[in-house]
């Protein structure tokens, strides 16, 4: 061989890591408007840690080279497959502006590069670092919603309990904790959500450099969960002592933040503890069972394939540019907003039904994201009880923006869904017949009937998620996702007067639904 042969083989062999750098910076400009909304997202308190995840999976790609070279992995073409795959969801998730599915689509096609050089053998040796990246990207609003609104309620049934065998005397209502003397609501920053991501996110670390047996590393990451929920509730209770002893100063400002801080301190703590517990339990000390190490450069000689570029990876990185090329073009896409009568507009006179136009807190409205809304209570001589309407509006359901059930808001704010059920009103839909979900709530003595459906694009739907469904079926047909909640309530003094509240929403709603296709777009 030549030394100019030489020179050029040297050359190819160290071109294999610069083409896998390239093709990563590819799929990021290719993916960078979901990128985009994810570093949004981690600006949020549950999802702070996300800067830290990809530094935190490039260590675990690192300590796993030695082992990467024990098992002398080769190429496959099932990595280009999986980019492959994770280019369809990055076209969904743009088309959509469902940016979840092309966030999790990003980390299959980084995934898929790394395939595309080291196969399935290398692949079950770095999947922990590949696996990882998945703590960076943040849940749906609707699932992160639902799963706070529960874990609310959790919170508040754990923190009470606490509260009372200390002997405080409490009464707890759905999500609000009576004292007495002030009334403590979990709200949705008090779910414990800022708890639980990052440290299920530290808990699989953990799991990944504890040396021991694999049912001690499925124990340290799933006690995670617990121990971010019962010590979320035990904070719960330490405000609300010290509320009960110093004033409601104590549930506010600095020292609520200060008391977070010291209990994510404490959730660590116990993980600690844990894992020192079950290194003892296999009679070793904890320095024995954490594997910190980083691999040495004389493993790279092993690695000698890692430096020369594979035709998977070339396929591979074409893909890529063909989606970057792509991207260009879907970034450009703009949403169709159909043009409508503003909700302020809607009358406050409905026959005989005469309205008061009411309003929605501030605080509220920062939450809620939507772009208009109604809230009226409307009332006629023949019926004592009055009828609240609340319409939201959204001109858009992308990004953050979206309709909040009531199946999920009504128990956060205290109220308890005694039943739950669909209920067909005749004469109020375009073919006679309008099918709605029906709620009886209560609150303490209190008791509300309420009517709600979600209007999507001239559809009524009662299923929170055939509304997700059509949300993301839309932006890619119809490229819209306009949608509102529609919501009727009514006051029930008892049991007995359940039959004609339904009367009186039914009436109502005979009256009012016609209305609404003036200020909702249909298809």
């Amino acid at each position: 061989m030549t030394a100019q042969d030489t020179a050029s083989s040297t050359q190819s062999r160290n071109s294999a890591p610069w083409l896998l750098l390239g093709a990563i910076g590819i799929a990021l400009f290719a993916f960078r408007h979901s990128i985009g909304d994810m570093l949004e997202r981690w600006g949020h308190a549950e999802y702070s840690h996300g800067y830290l995840i990809p530094f935190i999976s490039l260590y675990l790609l690192a300590a796993r080279l030695e082992w990467l070279e024990r098992v002398r992995p080769v190429p496959s073409w099932l990595g280009v497959g999986m980019v492959l795959a994770g280019l369809v969801g990055y076209l969904l998730g743009e088309l959509s502006a469902l940016f979840v599915i092309a966030q999790y689509s990003l980390v299959l096609a980084l995934s898929g590069l790394v395939v595309t050089q080291v196969g399935w053998r290398g692949f079950k040796v770095l999947w922990p670092a590949l696996v990882f990246l998945l703590f960076m990207v943040p849940l749906p609003y609707f699932v992160q919603s639902n799963l706070s609104n529960n874990l609310q309620l959790i919170s508040s049934e754990l923190g009470t309990a606490f509260l009372r065998s200390i002997g405080i005397p409490v009464f707890l209502q759905g999500n609000v904790i009576d004292l007495g003397n002030y009334k403590l609501q979990v709200v949705e920053a008090c779910a414990g959500l800022r708890y639980l991501f990052p440290l299920m996110a530290f808990a699989l670390l953990c799991a990944v450099m504890f040396r021991g047996a694999l049912w001690k590393r499925l124990l340290l990451f799933f006690t995670s969960v617990p121990i971010a929920i019962v010590m979320n509730s035990f904070r719960i209770a330490v405000t609300g002592v010290l509320v009960n002893s110093q004033g409601t100063e104590a549930a506010e400002g600095f020292l609520h933040y200060f008391e977070g801080w010291v209990i994510f301190t404490l959730c660590l703590m116990i993980l600690f503890a844990e894992m020192w517990l079950l290194a003892k339990a296999g009679g070793q000390k904890l320095d024995d069972v954490l594997n910190l190490d980083l691999p040495g450069r004389e493993i790279l000689p092993g690695l000698a394939m890692l430096y020369v570029p594979s035709r998977q990876l070339i396929a591979a990185v074409l893909l890529l540019l063909g989606a970057a090329l792509a991207s260009a073009v879907i970034g450009n896409r703009v949403e169709i907003v159909p043009e409508r009568s503003s909700l302020t507009a809607f009358p406050l006179k409905l026959g005989e039904w005469r309205g008061q136009e009411g309003e929605v807190p501030r605080d509220q409205l920062e939450t809620l994201k939507l772009t208009d809304y109604i809230m009226a209570s409307y009332s006629r001589p023949d019926t004592g009880a009055p009828v609240e309407l609340y319409v939201a509006y959204y001109a858009s359901q992308r990004s953050g923006a979206s309709i909040h059930s009531p199946r999920t808001c009504l128990p956060g704010g205290g109220w308890v869904i005694d039943d739950l059920s669909l209920v067909d009103v005749k004469g109020a839909g375009p073919d006679g017949s309008l099918v709605v979900n029906r709620a009886l709530i209560s609150f303490g003595q209190q008791r509300m009937l309420v009517y709600y459906w979600f209007n999507q694009r001239g559809r009524t739907v009662t299923s929170e998620y055939m509304a997700k469904w059509y949300i993301f079926r839309d932006s890619l047909v119809l490229n819209r996702t306009d949608g509102a909640l529609v919501r009727f309530m009514t006051p029930v003094a008892d049991v007995t007067a359940i039959e004609a509240g339904d009367q009186r929403l039914q009436d109502f709603i005979r009256v009012a639904a016609p209305r609404l296709s003036y200020y909702i777009p249909g298809t």
